[in-house]
């Protein structure tokens, strides 16, 4: 009955408000009428300003989630929410105009593009060369050194310690990977013996709390990826220890522990790997992870400071 009473009110403060400005009267000229989504949307914010109604209004001229159709909002009304303050705190990246990167939505199979690489890497031809290959079989294909398809668990730990890892946390990735990946990537309903990894059904290991920069296809989605930095970095090009915390805490699932786990190791292993001096990882370190491409240029410098004697011992 309360809601009736109001909306009655509203109707009546209508009708006394609308003609006056020319858009209830069919006699009015054409002048008179509102030009613009801006002449409606101030005469309703008369009619409920007039009967006490705004400030519990929250429909979708206030908050600005209309994104598509004649209106010409900004790209900042259609990302936040007056009333929910963590969308105004994490916004999504914008694709700005005339950007190389085209339709950022679009998951792309076999490159890691992004704005500031819109055709993926292109150094060393790598990604005409591995055009045959998911950007997370190409992320995986390090690893595999043998290019039989198949990663045992002596390829990880040879992996992991060519790219600056000591022997305990090389058993121990070795440990949590074919533990958990084995299993979804096997061709038989029975767990192999020797816990191989099937990189042909390597998209069965993508899990929940993560960046979903990855697809559930293995393809690289590159919205997904430059939400990462505008939502957790305030658009800056590296990530810090805080900002990353922020990014695994902010991507969580519900009822996830093992989502939660996998995102908190792999991204400490990427941390660990690129151990920047400055504390800041890089985007395009980061980018180049995602395709693998990385990892080849890092297992030769690690190599020449083994060589050296002055590569890290962890």
């Amino acid at each position: 009955m309360a809601a009736c009473s109001a909306l009655t009110s509203a109707l009546r403060t209508a009708r006394k408000i609308l003609p006056s400005v020319g858009f209830a009267r069919r006699a009015s000229s054409a002048s008179s009428r509102p030009r613009s989504v801006h002449h409606l949307r101030n005469m309703i914010d008369k009619v409920w300003y007039a009967e006490g109604l705004t400030a519990d209004r929250h429909d979708s001229l206030t908050n600005g989630d209309l994104t598509n159709g004649d209106y010409d909002f900004t790209a900042n009304d259609v990302r936040t929410v007056n009333h929910v303050p963590i969308t105004s705190r994490q916004r999504p990246w914008v694709n700005p105009k005339n950007s190389p990167l085209k339709d950022p939505g679009l998951a792309r199979a076999n490159i890691a593009a992004t704005f500031d690489k819109p055709n993926g890497t292109t150094e060393g031809d790598w990604a005409k060369k591995h055009r045959h290959q998911t950007v997370l079989q190409q992320h995986c294909e390090f690893f595999d050194r043998d290019r039989d398809g198949i990663l045992w668990p002596s390829d990880t730990f040879v992996g992991f310690y060519n790219l600056g890892f000591g022997v305990i946390l090389s058993a121990f990735a070795l440990f949590i990977i074919h533990i958990n990946f084995s299993y979804p990537t096997s061709s038989s309903w029975l767990p192999d013996p020797l816990f191989r990894i099937n990189l042909v059904n390597i998209d069965r290991t993508k899990h929940g709390s993560d960046s979903d920069t990855y697809d559930s296809q293995g393809r690289f989605r590159p919205q997904q990826f430059e939400d990462i930095f505008s939502k957790y970095a305030d658009g800056k090009d590296y990530l810090d220890i805080w900002t990353l915390m922020a990014q695994i805490k902010g991507q969580r699932n519900i009822s996830d522990p093992i989502g939660w786990g996998g995102a908190i190791f792999e991204w400490m292993a990427t941390y660990l790997m690129l151990w920047p001096e400055d504390g800041k990882m890089k985007k395009e370190d980061i980018r180049a992870i995602y395709d693998g491409s990385l990892f080849h240029k890092w297992a030769r410098d690690c190599e020449r400071k083994r060589k050296a004697g002055t590569m890290r011992r962890w």
